[in-house]
């Protein structure tokens, strides 16, 4: 359904992420940007880590509510509130992506997210 794209004719990818993805076929899911706000208590937790994991496991769900899971994913737009929590950042998306084909990616940082999250993931997934 999706193949990773590599060419030496554009720079590597630095980290848990595809130069690009060759979408074959599918339903495209479009994932509004999700922050670390946990579901069942209406809370976010502290630090940038912790708040990683709950953005995707947010997107997580709205992607098995679809059907799909986050191997469907083809390509993610992280906003983070500081670039120098890019490191612990990546350790945590490389962690939940392990064993899928990375996402193409964006990552930008921004002035202020809603609730003053630390990170805002929004993702395109094909089913």
């Amino acid at each position: 359904m999706k193949e990773q794209i590599k060419t030496n004719n554009a720079p590597a990818a630095i980290g848990p992420y595809s130069q690009g993805v060759d979408v074959k076929e599918g339903r495209f899911i479009f994932v509004s940007g999700q922050i670390p706000v946990n579901p069942q208590t209406g809370q976010m937790p502290e630090g940038i880590k912790e708040q990683t994991r709950q953005s995707i496991l947010n997107i997580k769900a709205v992607l098995e509510a679809a059907g799909g899971n986050l191997g469907n994913i083809v390509k993610t737009t992280v906003f983070l509130k500081d670039m120098n929590d890019f490191a612990a950042f990546n350790e945590v998306y490389a962690e939940l992506f392990a064993g899928h084909t990375y996402p193409a990616r964006s990552t930008v940082e921004v002035a202020r997210l809603p609730k003053d999250a630390l990170v805002e993931i929004e993702a395109i997934a094909v089913i």
